[in-house]
């Protein structure tokens, strides 16, 4: 992961908006008292595994649910809080979860109360909430109905001078209520979302094809917690599970880094010259990140790439001509479409893994699922 659009889970950032350094809780106005709901012990345990699963918290990290409350602001919705407890720190992380448990809501610290529904009022208590500087332009719009007819769903676009992010918007019915958050639908089972979303054929690996476990890597070559990762691959996970793991690469160059899509497009390029140059290539690549800039990385990678046994000559017009840049954008088209924002980002036969947590966190996963567990 890099900087401070890392995650270490990506539960835990849903708590951080770009809006502000902090989020108030916000109370609701002139609702009544919330009435107390019940949730039973299956309910909690298909919301914990969800959690688990859908937003990358290692199993060796405790979720607990509150009691939950019927929530004033939608009434089809109950609200709880999921803390998130590591053993070191706990992180509380307010839900709504709707009654017939098809939908759950992460709600970032408030509910926004409204006195209109326009977008400029919309705005403005945005704004207010969030604490955002003056220079950071906010814009809201295009709402329409949601799968959960509580909400209507829409979009924040968030743009500070250098970058523009989009942001779900959640507006209750009755127009008197916002959440700067997302909606998901507890019915889709990430696992199998991501199982099924993911190109396997014609992707750099190591391992046999026919391992019973698959870890699919979505990385970007300038990211130092994706070379730390690449080392634990290398010099732990392989030789810990010889060939009863298989390692599929793929790139997902982020937009902050200058040099990380030019090596991409030089490792894919080597791949398609010569595909057992790829993992020397990039492993060389990642070893060396403190020397590489935007300035040399042509040459660098290049040099590297003739170390690991490609043509230079090939791998230099593959190269200045991006020909490979498609298989980048195949890669990243398909990171998008599972929720991949951070690298590293691994999935474990489906299982979504962020960073590097703790080494245990992968044998604890990988040993579950080589002795028929999850």
């Amino acid at each position: 992961m890099n900087g401070k659009h890392n995650k270490i889970w990506l539960l835990a950032a849903m708590l951080t908006v770009v809006l502000s350094g902090g989020i108030p809780l916000v109370m609701m106005r002139g609702e009544p008292a919330a009435q107390e709901a019940t949730l039973s012990e299956a309910a909690r345990n298909k919301i914990v595994t969800y959690i688990h699963e859908r937003f990358a918290v290692p199993d060796n990290v405790k979720v607990t649910l509150s009691e939950p409350v019927t929530s004033p602001a939608a009434p089809d919705f109950d609200a709880l809080t999921a803390t998130v407890d590591d053993g070191k720190n706990k992180r509380n992380q307010p839900l709504l979860v709707s009654k017939d448990m098809r939908f759950l809501i992460l709600v970032p610290g408030s509910i926004i109360d409204l006195s209109s529904d326009s977008p400029a009022e919309m705005e403005q208590r945005i704004r207010e909430v969030f604490k955002s500087p003056a220079n950071i332009k906010l814009a809201v719009g295009g709402f329409k109905p949601s799968a959960a007819p509580d909400f209507k769903v829409g979009n924040l676009n968030v743009d500070d001078g250098k970058t523009k992010q989009d942001r779900p918007l959640l507006l209750t019915r009755d127009g008197k209520h916002l959440i700067v958050g997302e909606m998901f639908n507890l019915a889709i089972d990430p696992r199998q979302h991501a199982l099924h979303s993911i190109t396997l054929q014609d992707e750099p690996t190591q391992g046999p094809a026919d391992a019973p476990v698959t870890i699919v890597e979505f990385a970007d070559l300038e990211c130092p917690t994706c070379a730390r990762m690449q080392d634990f691959i290398e010099t732990t996970l392989l030789p810990r599970y010889g060939n009863k793991l298989r390692v599929v690469f793929k790139e997902f160059p982020l937009p902050m880094h200058d040099w990380s899509t030019t090596a991409a497009i030089a490792c894919q390029c080597a791949y398609e010259i010569n595909p057992p140059a790829y993992v020397p290539m990039r492993t060389a690549i990642f070893r060396n990140q403190q020397l590489i800039n935007i300035t040399n990385v042509r040459d660098t990678v290049l040099n590297y790439g003739e170390q690991a046994g490609v043509d230079r000559v090939k791998l230099a017009g593959c190269l200045d001509a991006k020909s490979s840049l498609p298989r980048i954008q195949r890669d990243v088209k398909e990171a998008k479409a599972i929720d991949v924002t951070a690298t590293p980002t691994l999935f474990i036969n489906g299982r979504m893994m962020v960073g590097l947590p703790s080494e245990d966190a992968y044998f604890q996963i990988i040993d579950g699922m080589l002795h028929g567990g999850k």
